[in-house]
């Protein structure tokens, strides 16, 4: 049987994660560039297709309450740009602070597993529509590849924060929140 003949503290640190190596900055900086290409998707279509689905998704979906389908029915193509802009600063602050911090940043982490999350969400929608849905097209090929692929390059580094319900809910609340934000701030300047 062979020994190990390095000392025991070489051997902890290369058990350990590592700490001291630096992020690639495509790491931190691919959040904004995956979602920028994701939502130049959701800017094209976004609006366009609400407004001709409206009425099929209201047969379909009986159950959905009458004010989400006004608040739909409510946003047009200019108020949508607006909100995309708007979240455009929120993911670029979420990006910066994520680089500065080495990816250690909680707002950049839950930035991440909120746009992940979020593209989860439009396969689902695509699913449930059996078809089509703005975002759902670079979902399976941005949004999800960039999450899995950076939340790894956080691992690796020793960086990623655990991702249980805790780390679920707060990726769905910086995403929540997120959109919130937007809305509300394009629909005041829209509607000055």
């Amino acid at each position: 049987m062979a020994q190990n003949t390095q000392p025991q503290s070489v051997r902890q640190q290369e058990t350990q994660p590592r700490d001291t190596r630096q992020l690639h900055p495509a790491v931190t900086f691919g959040l904004f560039a995956a979602w920028a290409l994701h939502d130049a998707e959701e800017v094209a279509f976004g609006p366009r297709w609400i407004r001709a689905r409206l009425p099929e998704l209201r047969k379909r979906f009986p159950s959905v309450p009458e004010r989400v389908w006004r608040a739909m029915e409510g946003t047009g193509q200019r108020e949508f740009t607006v909100a995309v802009g708007a979240m455009a600063v929120i993911v670029a602050a979420a990006s910066v602070h994520g680089h500065r911090t080495g990816g250690r940043s909680a707002f950049f982490q839950g930035a991440v597993n909120g746009f992940g999350l979020h593209g989860l969400m439009h396969l689902a929608q695509a699913a449930a529509v059996r078809g089509y849905t703005p975002g759902s097209a670079t979902s399976p090929f941005i949004v999800v590849p960039y999450a899995v692929w950076a939340r790894g390059r956080l691992r690796r580094a020793g960086r990623l924060r655990p991702a249980g319900a805790r780390g679920v809910a707060g990726g769905l609340a910086v995403a929540g929140a997120a959109t919130v934000l937007s809305h509300f701030v394009a629909r005041r300047l829209v509607r000055r």
